[in-house]
């Protein structure tokens, strides 16, 4: 059984590989990416009684996330992981820059 990081560290992979969204990525894309939005879709999708029609991160895909939302509470939290991973790797870009 793999652990809680193994798990997160996979999603991540995931996001980059399949989806290209890398912190280069998040970093050349204020538009979606501003700070805070990965972060609070995080905080979002943690929630074990999650709302999917109440609220989605601006300028995303609403339909994407509420697929999102639709997943079993541990799933959301992987992704959750994940997507705080990401913030620190759009940090990280932005000051390297």
């Amino acid at each position: 059984m793999k652990t809680g990081t193994e798990l997160i560290a996979e999603e991540r992979r995931k996001q980059i590989d399949k989806h290209g969204f890398s912190g280069e990525h998040h970093a050349n894309h204020p538009e979606w990416y501003n700070q805070f939005q990965l972060i609070e879709a995080a905080r979002y999708l943690s929630n074990p009684h999650v709302s999917p029609n109440t609220w989605y991160p601006l300028n995303w895909d609403m339909y994407w996330f509420y697929d999102l939302c639709q997943r079993k509470h541990q799933e959301r939290l992987k992704i959750a992981g994940a997507l705080i991973a990401a913030e620190i790797d759009r940090l990280q870009t932005l000051t390297q820059s």
